[in-house]
C-alpha cells in the first residue's frame, strides 16, 4: 500500500476527486471536483439536497465507492489506490461509519454486532477482550443493559447507539456519519448529536452528512454541496 508523504497534514485530503455514474440516459455526474482537506480533531457538517453528492462524497471517503479521477489520502493512506481487498483492509481498521439507518445484523445481539468490526480485523488479542470492549463501548453509549438483545427488540435512537459504538470499536481516527439523525426524532437526535460532540472533544474526527441545519449549526465547520460541488465552506 502506497503511502502519503510526510509534508501532508491534515488528516483527510482530497484532490481533483469526480464521480461517475452510468445510467440509461447517460454518463452522471455525481461529484465534479471535489478539493477538500480536514484537519484532526474538526467536527465538519456537510449539507446539501438529496442528490447533491453527499452520500457518494462518503463512500469515496470510506472506500465504499470508487472515485473515476483523483486523489483520497486518510491519515497516511492513499485510499484511491488500494484493490478492494485492501480497501476492506483499511476501512475495517482506520474508519468508523455510521448509516442513517444503522446497518445492524438481525441475526447478532447488540453486543455482538459492536464486537463484529473487531472480528474482521483481528484486533484486540481474542473473543473475552473483544467483548470487554464492546461493553465498554455500549457502557459509554448508556445501551449495556440492552447488549444481549437483538437490535430488533430495541428503539431506532438505541440501535444508532449501538451502530456508533460499531463504529468506534477499532478506535478509528476518522469517522465518517451519513444521515446518522435523518431516521430519529428531534430529541433522539440531539442525543445522539451529543455524543458525537463528546468524541470530538475526545480527538476523533467527524465529517457528517445532513439534512438538519440547526444541527450543522453546532458543528466547528459546514461544506454547502450543490449539484456535486462544493460552493461553500465556512467554519463556525
Amino acid at each position: 500500500m502506497q503511502k502519503a508523504t510526510k509534508r501532508d497534514q491534515a488528516l483527510v485530503q482530497i484532490r481533483g476527486l469526480k464521480k461517475n455514474y452510468e445510467t440509461p440516459a447517460g454518463e452522471f455526474p455525481a461529484l465534479k471536483g471535489i478539493d477538500l482537506e480536514i484537519e484532526q480533531g474538526e467536527f465538519v457538517a456537510m449539507l446539501g439536497k438529496s442528490g447533491a453528492g453527499k452520500s457518494t462524497l462518503i463512500n469515496m471517503l470510506t472506500g465504499i465507492d470508487r472515485p473515476t479521477t483523483g486523489e483520497i489520502v486518510v491519515g497516511s493512506q492513499q485510499v484511491h489506490t488500494l484493490n478492494e481487498e485492501q480497501i476492506a483492509v483499511w476501512r475495517g481498521r482506520s474508519v468508523g461509519v455510521i448509516f442513517q439507518f444503522f446497518q445492524l445484523m438481525p441475526s447478532l445481539t447488540c453486543v455482538e454486532n459492536v464486537m463484529l468490526p473487531m472480528d474482521f480485523g483481528n484486533l484486540y488479542h481474542n473473543q473475552r477482550s473483544r467483548y470487554q470492549r464492546a461493553m465498554h463501548l455500549l457502557e459509554q453509549m448508556e445501551i449495556a443493559e440492552h447488549a444481549h438483545k437483538p437490535p430488533s427488540a430495541v428503539s431506532g435512537g438505541q440501535r444508532q447507539r449501538v451502530a456508533i459504538a460499531r463504529a468506534l470499536a477499532n478506535d478509528p481516527d476518522f469517522i465518517a456519519a451519513d444521515e446518522p439523525t435523518g431516521s430519529l426524532d428531534s430529541k433522539t437526535a440531539d442525543a445522539v448529536f451529543r455524543l458525537f460532540e463528546e468524541m470530538v472533544a475526545q480527538g476523533k474526527t467527524i465529517l457528517m452528512a445532513t439534512h438538519d441545519r440547526d444541527l450543522a449549526s453546532r458543528v466547528s465547520r459546514q461544506l454547502l454541496l450543490v449539484d456535486g460541488k462544493i460552493v461553500d465552506d465556512s467554519k463556525g
